[in-house]
């Protein structure tokens, strides 16, 4: 039969004098839930941010949003006016409609009916010959005179068939150059519509739309994580050589000073140069935890598992979390060492008097403890009354 012991914890043994016995308490052994936990240091985060950058040296026409507005996916919120990026779209059209009418043909002429004639013509002769050598009395003389005739017959079909040949291979010729001709004028299309395209999306940018759900900060945002606009390099590259430099000048990359300043607001009349940022809209309707769990740890984490947050400005308030993923790729961790990232969807929290616990804002410090393994009925005493030895851990129990 299993007997509960009674446990005797030492309460404050460093502030006993030596004239008494320490003071200890006996708490019994019971049966609980014991959960174990990882502690990580996290930051809180936005469900999404994204940034929007000028795609070319504009002015601002319109601002259509106030500042910190909430806006849709999709919404238009600035009109920027750059008559430069219009005419650079014009220009690369009329390019490209001239490279489509450029139609390439090699001039020839048909000499097939000349051979015909020449070949029915010696036909003639030859039928003219061989009579005549059949009048001749002499048999010698007319023998001579038809192997004569049948010589040159044969000479001239020899050289009536390589005249064809050479007039085949003429045509051919003409066909391979016209065929070579074709696709140089095709590959100088497909570039001229690639530097259409870069200057067309450059324009449409021009009319800046909210590229996701959330709250606007006009001006140079702080935080952001997914650019969505003003960065056609990848597609610059992929041009050829002879034609990066058109298309560079037609998304507006031949400004002097690259990206200016950040500002502080956005307002009409205001000019911007390419790669500036306009706004910035932050996706507020679910936050995030980020946390950084140490290497040694972070096996023992995976999606699912549950946590709980305290936020460094929210003091005695804990919220519920809930890990989404965890990264594959190590980071170096802020305090030395190796960790990976971890990221949690971050829910309602409850203050100390078990009232609603107000939202956290982005980049807000947290610590994030992730309770990484739970066992359900087991003998349970408190932390503070495991003493550990060189061997092994033990309590003391009241016999």
């Amino acid at each position: 039969m299993k007997r509960l012991g009674v446990l005797l914890l030492v309460l404050a043994l460093a502030g006993c004098s030596g004239d008494g016995p320490p003071a200890v308490a006996v708490q019994p052994v019971a049966r609980a839930t014991v959960a174990e936990t990882v502690d990580a240091p996290g930051t809180v985060a936005a469900r999404a941010v994204a940034s929007v950058t000028a795609p070319t040296d504009a002015v601002v026409a319109e601002v259509l949003v106030q500042d910190r507005a909430q806006v849709e996916q999709g919404a238009v919120l600035v009109r920027l006016a750059s008559p430069a990026a219009q005419e650079r779209l014009r220009t690369a059209v009329a390019s490209r409609d001239q490279a489509a009418g450029a139609a390439v043909q090699v001039p020839r002429s048909d000499l097939e009916p000349v051979q015909d004639a020449l070949d029915a013509a010696a036909e003639q002769a030859f039928t003219a010959g061989r009579a005549a050598a059949a009048q001749l009395l002499d048999p010698v003389a007319r023998d001579r005179a038809e192997k004569e005739v049948a010589q040159s017959e044969r000479q001239y079909d020899t050289a009536s068939n390589a005249a064809r040949a050479t007039l085949r291979q003429l045509g051919d010729g003409a066909e391979s150059l016209e065929r070579a001709l074709a696709a140089v004028a095709g590959s100088q299309e497909l570039q001229a519509q690639a530097a259409v395209d870069l200057a067309r999306a450059t324009v449409d940018r021009l009319t800046v739309i909210a590229p996701i759900a959330g709250v606007v900060s006009l001006g140079a945002g702080r935080g952001s994580e997914q650019p969505v606009a003003g960065d056609l390099g990848g597609l610059l590259d992929q041009l050829p050589a002879a034609v990066q430099g058109q298309a560079s000048a037609a998304l507006g990359g031949g400004s002097s000073g690259g990206a200016a300043a950040e500002t502080a607001g956005l307002a009409p009349g205001q000019a911007v140069r390419s790669g500036a940022a306009l706004l910035t809209v932050t996706d507020l309707g679910g936050l995030t935890v980020v946390a950084e769990v140490d290497e040694t740890d972070v096996l023992l984490v995976a999606p699912g598992t549950p946590a709980e947050v305290e936020v460094d400005a929210v003091p005695g308030a804990s919220y519920a979390a809930t890990v989404t993923s965890v990264d594959l790729a190590p980071t170096t961790s802020s305090r030395g060492g190796v960790s990976y990232a971890v990221r949690l969807r971050l829910d309602a929290g409850l203050t100390a008097d078990d009232e609603p616990a107000p939202p956290p804002r982005p980049g807000m410090s947290a610590v994030v403890d992730l309770r990484v393994r739970t066992s359900q009925d087991v003998l349970a005493v408190p932390a503070a009354a495991v003493v550990r030895g060189a061997a092994r851990d033990a309590v003391f129990v009241v016999e």
